[in-house]
């Protein structure tokens, strides 16, 4: 079949819209992946299936999400395909709109509770917006995926969908040789790194960052982009940490994971501070596990059962950066706990795959083609 898979990002670095995209491309679908060009964006590795990325006059505010769906909803309108795959809310509507005027079919890939979002919580008015939006398309879908339970339950409750299917964002299996790291960083310092493409507001890095005043014989990378990378770096420069907290921009994910896999501990600290954090299953998360190291995270429902039941690491007693750092040195000091739990990992690894989460995937498009 062909799919046109429809994001609002620049498809750099959305390793869950890569992943779904090479999945439906390796089961013979012709897949054609559409987003945005920015200034800054990474240029796209080779990959089995098409991309296009718009330019837009705008890249934030109203007038971005009004050009984004007119660009969207124009350029496609005439563009063969069968399927229609849409990522989060703020791609909703064209594919929406086009699905009915064209009679093809639509899915639904929401990755987080997205009218729960901290940058709307301020913002009454824009988040009504985005509610109507939502309550009036949400009813009307039949294919609907979502990352973890909670949030499945969440649009379970608020709109009665029995269809909403359960597909975390877990890599796939694969090989993650260390890489180097940046010169400077002693070789026997404890490695601690927060990656991510959203570290942003209630995600743990001021507290990470004000944290390695109580940290002697480690090092915290921070890797990836965010809206409070700026606060942070000049956090460190007030407290003096330069020689403790090394930023690392955003960076293709093969060599994300290989920075990854050369550090001793990951930090997952959102906090619990609005509905879409508090049920959120960040990607970091399975991306330390399959990077081979251990995770410090706070107690999220979703978060909780991992790092529980499939014993990947310590859930943060408190956010408290005095507390955080007594806690994690007290994990770096006790060796053969470390040691036991990071033994853990690989079977950890096998158990939670991509290989065994993009099966729902996998079925739904099949179905599709037996129609």
């Amino acid at each position: 079949m062909r799919i046109l898979v429809l994001v609002s990002n620049d498809l750099s670095t959305d390793q869950r819209v890569e992943r779904v995209c090479r999945t439906l491309s390796n089961q013979g679908h012709h897949v054609e992946l559409f987003g945005r060009l920015l200034p800054n964006s990474l240029p796209l590795a080779q990959l089995p299936y098409k991309t296009k990325r718009f330019k837009l006059p705008f890249q934030a505010g109203p007038l971005f999400y009004i050009s984004l769906n007119l660009t969207l909803f124009f350029r496609l309108l005439l563009k063969p395909c069968d399927v229609i795959h849409a990522n989060d809310l703020d791609t909703l509507l064209p594919a929406f709109l086009l699905a009915k005027i064209r009679r093809k079919k639509l899915v639904y890939d929401t990755h987080e509770y997205f009218t729960g979002v901290p940058e709307l919580q301020k913002r009454p008015k824009v988040r009504r917006i985005w509610e109507a939006l939502e309550g009036f398309m949400f009813p009307k879908l039949s294919h609907i995926f979502t990352v973890n339970d909670s949030i499945a339950r969440l649009y379970t409750e608020k709109y009665g969908s029995s269809n909403i299917r359960v597909m975390r964002n877990i890599p796939p299996q694969f090989e993650v040789s260390a890489a180097p790291l940046p010169e400077g960083i002693p070789a026997d310092s404890f490695k601690i790194i927060l990656q991510g493409n959203g570290i942003n507001v209630d995600r743990g890095g001021e507290e990470a960052v004000e944290m390695m005043r109580y940290l002697d014989g480690a090092v915290l990378i921070i890797a990836g982009s965010g809206d409070v990378i700026p606060q942070l770096k000049a956090r460190v420069e007030t407290m003096g940490l330069q020689s403790k907290v090394i930023f690392l921009p955003r960076m293709p994910y093969a060599k994300l994971m290989g920075i990854t896999a050369s550090c001793d501990l990951g930090l997952s600290l959102d906090k619990d501070s609005n509905i879409n954090y508090r049920f959120s299953l960040p990607n970091k998360l399975f991306d330390y596990l399959r990077a081979g190291i251990p995770v410090f995270a706070t107690p999220l429902p979703e978060v909780s059962r991992i790092v529980t039941d499939y014993q990947t690491g310590w859930l943060c007693d408190s956010l408290n950066p005095e507390a955080m750092a007594k806690q994690i040195d007290r994990i770096r000091n006790n060796p053969s706990e470390y040691m036991h739990l990071r033994n853990q990992l690989s079977s950890a690894s096998a158990l939670l795959s991509w290989e065994t989460e993009c099966k729902a995937l996998v079925e739904l498009y099949q179905s599709f083609g037996k129609a």
